[in-house]
């Protein structure tokens, strides 16, 4: 085993996690035929086939399963020592793989990398935007800004802001219907359901000072948040949107509020989300940092 370096186990974690040498090519912005010699030479050392190859995918031998468990256990040893062991007063540098849902990247992230950059000039960032929850280990994502905590024991949340939702509509769509003047006027109205995430579509309010909510079915339907928006801007109804999306447009007079006075946000943690091993690499750290000053410095 003389022979392998730290980037085959590396290489062999995400042919496993891909299934398929031209993902983990495009990937790593390589030729095919480099993964597959790289793979082959593996096998080599090994001295054992580790994966059965056919025309669409690969599968892992039994001698392959035992390899990649220790390939995930070294690789997390050796990422945790250099962690342990980084120069802090060493400037972050790499590419780091960041998984958000449209809202997030669109809205917090995108507006954030032209300052990351200043500050941090030799980090690259690859976003993966999806509202799906994705898995962190099979797609090789670095980070995951997500507003649920809920994980496996190798992961650790860290709360670096709010998002709160209430609800808006175009001026365009204000001009065309009218807005509501109570909750209940919302059935009168075309609304913006999302298919996805079946739970933002109990819209809450309070009335007279009691929580109540409102099942939306939609007029309009989709699974894609920013679409969402998209929707709600291009004045085909009314939406709940998240308020970090909605004040700014606001304030820029494309969008107006809708029942404010009954408005309840219910503004949930939003956690950036990484693997415990890799938390102290100098460029999980610096990115950790920054976004929680820049989400912490924006509002809900």
């Amino acid at each position: 085993m003389d022979d392998l370096a730290f980037d085959d186990l590396k290489l062999f974690a995400r042919v496993a996690a891909l299934g398929t040498l031209s993902a983990v090519a495009r990937e790593r912005d390589v030729p095919v035929s480099q993964v597959s010699r790289a793979l082959a030479r593996i096998e080599k050392t090994c001295g054992a086939r580790l994966v059965h190859r056919s025309t669409h995918a690969l599968a892992l031998t039994a001698e392959g399963e035992t390899f990649l468990d220790y390939c995930q256990r070294l690789g997390s040893t050796i990422e945790s020592l250099e962690g342990e062991f980084a120069d802090s007063a060493r400037e972050p540098a790499g590419l780091v793989r960041v998984a958000a849902s449209t809202v997030i990247a669109q809205y917090q992230l995108l507006p954030s990398l032209a300052t990351l950059a200043e500050r941090h000039a030799k980090l690259r960032v690859e976003l993966e935007v999806s509202d799906r929850l994705v898995d962190m280990a099979r797609d090789g994502i670095d980070i995951a800004i997500r507003t649920s905590s809920a994980l496996p024991d190798t992961m650790i949340a860290r709360r670096i802001g709010e998002l709160g939702r209430a609800l808006y509509a175009s001026p365009l769509y204000a001009e065309r219907h009218g807005l509501p003047a109570q909750p209940e006027d919302l059935h009168r109205h075309r609304l913006v359901a999302n298919t996805a995430a079946t739970q933002l579509n109990h819209w809450p309010f309070i009335v007279d000072g009691r929580a109540m909510k409102l099942s939306v079915d939609g007029f309009w339907r989709t699974n894609d948040t920013g679409l969402a928006a998209n929707m709600v801007l291009q004045g085909l109804g009314i939406g709940r949107l998240a308020t970090l999306v909605g004040a700014p447009l606001v304030q820029a007079g494309r969008l107006v509020p809708v029942l404010p006075a009954f408005s309840d946000p219910q503004p949930v943690p939003i956690y950036a989300v990484t693997a415990s091993a890799r938390q102290r690499l100098p460029k999980i750290r610096a990115c950790l940092d920054f976004w929680a000053d820049w989400f912490g410095s924006r509002p809900a």
